[in-house]
């Protein structure tokens, strides 16, 4: 597109030459003032006619405020219904961790007291309190509230914290009494048959009735001799009767002797844990036969081995080497 400009028939007249782009160009620059002046002016008179009330204008203005009002309100209570849902259902899994942790209390051995310290102190007043559990979205399905919510969810952390201190109570007990189970001598010191029990019996050397204080273990020379409990070596060293004797004590009185060895491998001072070989079998000090003789004592007093050990499946053998 061209233009021709004249301004006297005497000079040459000017020629302004438009592409497409010029065009479009020229049209924006000339259209965005006038919507960004139209917008403003919109903008005011709406807010004018708002606050002085127009008949027209100021309802339609409060009618769109009561939509999006509306919408804002629905979209919130949905929200705070489904959170409510949620508040309702924590609320009842709670409910049955609580009687499972009580459970699991008693069988790991703590005691009610122990676990009514720990419970939060009764708020109000005094006396007893019960009923049944009515969560949040049975009360008020419709009409919970962000301070409804507020507390519930503060009442859960509560009751959350509570549990995960009971149930550290339990693991806790849990593993005192593991510990104590493998301080106690339960597991077999030698894999073979037992040659003579605890008891009264024919002395091999004597022929006279005499008391025999542990259990033996027939075996060759050389068989592995593991603890039957960890603990800690008392002693290793030769006795006249036990010959190449090793005592381990376990804690609480318990100790248990592993007596004939031929080859030690701990010392005094060593510690031990359970299935631990500590010595071989040997045929050394009062002894007939290669066997190991194992003893239980509590407290400095001989005890059957037999009702400490898990599997006993007592053997007598005749011709088996005893003492």
């Amino acid at each position: 597109m061209q233009i021709l400009i004249t301004t006297s028939a005497l000079k040459r007249p000017r020629i302004v030459q438009f592409t497409p782009w010029s065009l479009v160009l020229t049209l924006l620059a000339l259209l965005l003032p006038m919507m960004v002046l139209s917008l403003a002016l919109y903008h005011a008179v709406v807010l004018k006619a708002a606050h002085e009330r127009w008949p027209v204008i100021s309802e339609a203005v409060r009618y769109v405020e009561r939509q999006d009002r509306a919408q804002r309100d629905r979209y919130v209570r949905e929200n705070l219904d489904a959170m409510a849902e949620k508040v309702g259902d924590l609320q009842a899994r709670l409910l049955r961790l609580e009687a499972v942790g009580e459970r699991v209390a008693g069988m790991a051995g703590v005691k009610p007291e122990e676990l009514k310290r720990m419970e939060a102190p009764a708020q109000g007043a005094p006396g007893g309190r019960g009923g049944p559990l009515v969560p949040l979205r049975e009360t008020r399905p419709s009409a919970a509230t962000i301070e409804d919510l507020s507390r519930s969810l503060d009442d859960l952390q509560i009751v959350s914290d509570r549990h995960a201190d009971v149930f550290t109570l339990i693991e806790s007990h849990l593993f005192e009494k593991r510990l104590e189970a493998l301080m106690v001598p339960s597991s077999a010191p030698v894999n073979g048959p037992i040659g003579s029990g605890f008891g009264f019996r024919s002395d091999p050397f004597t022929g006279r009735p005499a008391l025999h204080t542990g259990l033996d273990y027939p075996a060759d020379v050389g068989t592995p001799i593991m603890a039957a409990a960890g603990g800690v070596v008392v002693s290793a060293g030769p006795h006249p009767q036990y010959g190449l004797l090793i005592e381990i004590e376990h804690g609480k009185g318990l100790l248990t002797r592993y007596a004939h060895t031929s080859k030690m491998l701990v010392k005094q001072g060593d510690i031990v844990k359970r299935g631990q070989q500590v010595a071989e079998v040997g045929n050394t000090g009062r002894s007939t036969g290669p066997h190991l003789h194992f003893e239980v004592l509590v407290e400095g007093v001989q005890q059957n081995p037999a009702k400490f050990l898990a599997q006993v499946a007592p053997a007598r053998t005749a011709g088996m080497p005893v003492q």
